[in-house]
């Protein structure tokens, strides 16, 4: 995915208007359809205000690298007792999940009190 595709993305996940990404970024709105179209790529400036604007990095924008991942799609990694709670638990009801949601809680504060 290119620039263009890119920019696109994100102005539609943000709802922004041309004219908008372009009073943000200091250029017209026509620069912006430009940038859209292919045709041109924006100054270094006006790239750094579409990072801020956007809030990812000019790199990304670029397409340099993968976009972030949401905490749900990052690399998790299980030491053994949480790989098999996590198996022993991800059938249970949401309503029983909660439940030892708060079990775990109570025996970490019961563990820092224990500790004071």
């Amino acid at each position: 995915m290119g620039f263009p595709q890119i920019l696109s993305e994100l102005k539609n996940k943000n709802g922004y208007t041309n004219a908008y990404i372009g009073q943000a970024c200091g250029v017209s709105e026509g620069a912006v359809r430009t940038w859209l179209s292919g045709k041109k790529t924006p100054s270094s400036n006006a790239l750094k205000s579409l990072s801020d604007l956007f809030g990812v990095s000019t790199d990304y924008l670029l397409d340099n690298e993968p976009k972030q991942k949401t905490p749900a799609e990052a690399d998790v990694t299980f030491d053994d007792f949480t790989y098999a709670l996590h198996g022993e638990t991800k059938e249970l009801t949401e309503e029983n999940k909660q439940k030892l949601l708060e079990m775990a809680r109570f025996f970490k504060m019961q563990q820092d009190k224990e500790k004071k």
